[in-house]
This record gives structure tokens, sequence and C-alpha cells, in this order.
């Protein structure tokens, strides 16, 4: 498998404080004992096989951008334990609390970036990855931050561009301007297909999409989230 993008790997960037003042002395625990044996890096040089990542083999490699506080990715992994998945979170607070569940549920099958997910994105092979979840990033909804938005056209390139034929992609956020941000990088990307049909299938996650802290909030708010879920298609 090739990485047409190598040669023009991304500048590390990440906005906020990646540890927050009040962690609890047993997540400071996990991320001590725990992450070091779970935690990869992106090479500096070539790509990244994430076959490697893994002492069993595994039928497939499933990634997660900005898991936050790790409920889905958990669940999922629990749910899928022959998958590989890879988590990607900058913030070490959410990474504690995904290890809390990693550790109660002896899950093997995790491996964890505590970086930039674009230094990963440029990293990975052609084709490598079955399912790939960008789950209510933050929106950052003043226009002078809107920038810093992790789906733009040159991240939906390259998850486009790592996404295997028949691979799918999910979205989701409850910001109204962000939807029709991540639609337009979307469907401008022309080897990508939106996979709605009606209105209800952007409305309503599909049966094993796990509920994220992020969204209940939403939920609770009264906001309303979309769910756009995209395939690779076969061709291109």
């Amino acid at each position: 498998m090739t990485n047409e993008s190598n040669a023009a790997r991304p500048q590390r960037r990440i906005y906020g404080r990646r540890l927050g003042p009040r962690l609890r002395p047993g997540r400071r625990r996990l991320l001590d004992e725990l992450l070091p044996s779970l935690r990869f890096t992106v090479p500096e040089q070539g790509g990244l096989d994430p076959a490697s990542l893994f002492v069993e083999p595994k039928r497939a490699f499933w990634l997660e951008i900005g898991f936050g506080g790790g409920e889905h990715l958990a669940a999922q992994a629990a749910a899928s334990r022959d998958v590989g998945l890879l988590g990607v979170e900058p913030f070490l607070s959410g990474v504690a609390a995904l290890l809390a569940a990693v550790e109660q549920d002896r899950l093997e099958n995790v491996r964890l970036l505590v970086d930039d997910a674009r230094l990963l994105l440029a990293s990975l092979p052609d084709a490598s990855i079955e399912r790939l979840f960008v789950l209510f990033p933050d929106p950052w909804p003043k226009a002078r931050h809107k920038k810093r938005r992790i789906v733009n056209r040159e991240t939906v390139a390259e998850m486009a561009r790592i996404v295997q034929p028949g691979g799918e992609l999910r979205l989701a956020t409850d910001d109204p301007d962000y939807a029709r941000w991540m639609l337009e990088a979307l469907l401008a990307e022309p080897r990508l297909e939106w996979l709605a049909e009606r209105a209800a299938d952007w409305r309503a996650r599909t049966s094993d999409w796990v509920e994220t802290r992020y969204e209940r909030k939403a939920l609770d708010a009264g906001r309303l989230p979309v769910y756009l879920r995209f395939r690779r298609r076969a061709e291109g």
C-alpha cells in the first residue's frame, strides 16, 4: 500500500489545554502505567502500517478522531474485538477516561495517539481503514477560528484516501454551521458518496452508533445533532 501524501506532512497544531487541572489520582495512574503500552507515535519519515501496532492480527482497522471521553470508541472496541481501534485525542483528561474503560473491559484492541490527528491522516497507507469516525468535534464557531476545524476539504481528501473502497466515514455535529461546512467538504470529494436517502437518515443514529457525552449534552440542551454517513466509492 502506498501513501501519496507522505511528502507533505502537516505541522503539529493543537489548540487548548492538554491536561485538565483536576485529574483524579486513579486517572493519573492510568496515564502513567497503562497509556505507555497503548500509545503510538507517527514516524517522521515513511508511513505507518496500523497492523504493526497490534500483536494479534486484526480483520480490519477503525479510526476515531477526537474521541473525547472515549465512550464511543470503548463500546466499539468491546463489540468488535477482532477489529483494531485507533483513537486520536490530544487532551489527556479524555485519554484517561478512555483508559479507565480499557482497563475495566480488558480491551486489548485499542491503540492511542495523543497528538494532532492530521499527522496520522498523512502517514496512514491508502485504503488502510475500514471505518472512520469524527463525532462532535469542536465547531470553532467564530469566523476567525474556522481554519482550526478538523473537518475541511484537505482533511476530507486524506480521509477518502485512507478509507478502503466500500468503507465508511461517520461524522456528527450539533452545530448547524459546522454541519453545512462538513457537507460542503464531503460532497466536494468525488471518492465519497452520501448514504442518506431521506431526512430521517441524518436525523438519527444507526443502532451501532453509541451515544457520547457530548451528544447527550447537546440533546439535553435541545440541540438536534446531524449524523452523516459517507461511503468510499469502489472506483476512483
